[in-house]
């Protein structure tokens, strides 16, 4: 018994370092030992926690006194650099892939090396579209900077877990694989609405702005996942980061509105 507990919390453990080392460019010493076969449970939390280093680090931009537009594009233009781009290329071949009118085809085409038009042009989309919402954004930066990197990474989760996978290997094929439903699923759910628990505990006379993030989060989530699934008919690696980007993205925007 003390056995199966001790290989089930290495297993928990090992993932998380496995997870922050394929997501982030965080550089873990060679010597911890590290599993990838069931990191994507973690994405929510690396979200979390890259959101919340991004705040730190905006908050430390608003002292210096760096005007907010440019405190906005350090932070967008870092967040990139932390994951590596791993999710913008995803943002990147799906759109060149979309741009192939024949659905066969597009899957060659999302994995030539080549980056096209379409993609440049979507990359520079959801660039621009995240300093100009962002800098839109006054109060409550850094929880907002926490749970739309949360939500992005929650969406990744649900396509993986909804949809299926179009390709036989991939490097988003031992995601599906290994994928736990649905407590993988109801784990970054948690996590999220815990984190609006929070938000509302220390800002009680917010609780209408807390409620309603999350659900503008959970819905576009949701709904980002739905759209590639119905325009590729399932999903890959790459639409598993765009759903990221586009999902961040599409949150800042309809915050922006709201003046969160």
């Amino acid at each position: 018994m003390f056995h199966t507990i001790y290989n089930n919390l290495t297993d928990f453990f090992t993932s998380l370092l496995g997870a922050i080392t394929f997501y982030t460019v965080i550089r873990l010493p060679n010597k911890w030992p590290k599993n990838f076969q069931s990191i994507a449970r973690w994405s929510p939390i690396i979200g979390l926690g890259i959101g919340g280093l991004l705040s730190i680090i905006d908050t430390l931009l608003s002292w210096i006194g760096f005007p907010l537009t440019v405190s906005s594009a350090l932070i967008i233009g870092l967040g990139i650099y932390i994951t590596g781009g791993l999710h913008l290329d995803g943002v990147l071949d799906s759109a060149d892939g979309l741009a192939v009118t024949d659905p066969e085809k597009r899957l060659q085409v999302m994995q030539d090396s080549v980056t096209g038009a379409f993609g440049v042009m979507a990359g520079v989309m959801v660039i621009l579209l995240k300093i100009v919402a962002l800098s839109a954004i006054v109060d409550h930066r850094a929880w907002v900077l926490m749970m739309v990197a949360g939500w992005g990474r929650w969406g990744q989760v649900s396509a993986i877990a909804f949809y299926p996978y179009l390709k036989p290997t991939g490097k988003g094929a031992f995601h599906k694989h290994y994928l736990k439903v649905p407590q993988d699923l109801l784990g970054g759910l948690v996590s999220l609405w815990g984190m609006t628990g929070l938000f509302i505990a220390f800002y009680p006379e917010l609780w209408q702005l807390g409620l309603r993030v999350t659900g503008i989060g959970m819905a576009i989530a949701l709904g980002v996942g739905v759209w590639f699934n119905y325009r590729f008919g399932g999903h890959t690696g790459d639409t598993y980061g765009a759903v990221v980007e586009w999902t961040e993205t599409l949150i800042l925007c309809l915050l922006s509105i709201h003046r969160a």
